[in-house]
């Protein structure tokens, strides 16, 4: 079967006055249509600029795509012209950003930026526009919709604003909806809401989802696969599932440990990964997790492990899965170690 989306090596650096930050490097996956793909990872590991890739929303100059390729519904989005990604944008690909404040025009009513988009891409009259825009607003469930319609961004409520983000994103329709990290600026419980509200949508539009997030409580809940990115790499990707029960890869074992467990009254310390990311001007040739890694052995430093299978759809780039690995029957266990 066809893939929806398929990101293959994928290369992408920024010139800087410091030098070139080679951002993502050699990043490959897919998402099938009606699938929650989930990318987790700390602040700088290369989710939000793959996913700006794919949008077309890299600046250039000073950022540059190096290689690969994105293959959209079998069109390769790197090779379309501006103009031709514009139809795609907000048409078959609709974005969710991380701060709706800062991605609505605080100088337009929020219902006409959503009538926007439904008579740029789909040729609406001004009145259809407006009814379905209204429709969008109480579909994502904004009380009122039709007064709503009238009023400016700082008159929603910050999770009104999310929501109303979700409905521009979702008016035309779109195959494929990218959410960077919905949900940071919301409390807890507006986070559910928007959370469960996306997941009702995908159900009733079967659209495909890539949901980026540093929370792996948000992925366990929410997505059906999750890729683990670290330094610019894709350093393992599984369905939630099998990643939660045999994670595979040290850094995945340390983001785990990081999530306070709620079904106990033991209190367990939360234990943080020692050292800092690696730098991205200078990345190291081996595996970019080895310097923190306690698990380290020689060759991490010296060369970048491949992807290995360790079942189905589950793959890890670290060295501990190779056979030669000195008593690999006991790394295989680390990561129940790791998380016990």
């Amino acid at each position: 079967m066809e893939h929806l989306l398929k990101v293959d090596q994928l290369k992408v650096n920024f010139n800087t006055y410091g030098g070139e930050v080679k951002a993502v490097r050699d990043v490959s996956f897919h998402v099938d249509q009606g699938e929650i793909v989930a990318i987790v990872g700390e602040s700088g590991s290369g989710k939000s600029v793959t996913v700006q890739s794919i949008m077309g929303l890299i600046p250039s100059p000073p950022g540059m795509i190096k290689g690969g390729s994105i293959q959209f519904e079998g069109k390769d989005l790197l090779t379309l012209s501006k103009r031709q990604m514009r139809k795609i944008k907000g048409s078959k690909i609709g974005m969710i950003f991380q701060d709706p404040m800062t991605s609505l025009n605080p100088t337009m009513k929020v219902g006409k930026q959503i009538a926007e988009a439904l008579i740029t891409h789909r040729n609406f009259s001004k009145a259809n526009a407006k009814n379905k825009a209204v429709e969008m607003l109480k579909l994502v469930g904004i009380p009122n919709p039709e007064a709503r319609f009238q009023q400016y961004p700082h008159e929603y409520s910050g999770g009104m604003r999310q929501r109303a983000m979700i409905a521009i994103a979702l008016a035309c329709s779109p195959d494929l909806l990218i959410a960077d990290e919905p949900t940071t600026a919301l409390d807890v419980t507006i986070q559910a809401q928007v959370l469960e509200l996306m997941k009702e949508l995908q159900k009733k539009m079967n659209t495909a989802i890539i949901l980026i997030t540093h929370d792996l409580g948000v992925v366990a809940e929410t997505a059906q696969r999750v890729l683990v990115m670290y330094g610019g790499v894709v350093v393992e990707s599984a369905s939630v599932m099998e990643l939660f029960e045999n994670p595979r890869h040290p850094y995945t074992w340390g983001l785990l440990q990081s999530i306070p467990d709620t079904d106990t009254s033991e209190k367990k310390r939360l234990v943080p990964i020692a050292g800092s990311p690696p730098d991205l001007f200078s990345p190291p040739k081996g595996c970019p997790f080895a310097p923190r890694c306690k698990y380290a052995m020689d060759i991490c430093l010296e060369e970048m492990p491949t992807d290995y299978d360790i079942s189905d759809g589950h793959t890890a780039k670290c060295w501990l899965n190779d056979e030669r690995a000195p008593h690999p029957e006991t790394f295989a266990r680390l990561g129940e170690t790791e998380n016990a």
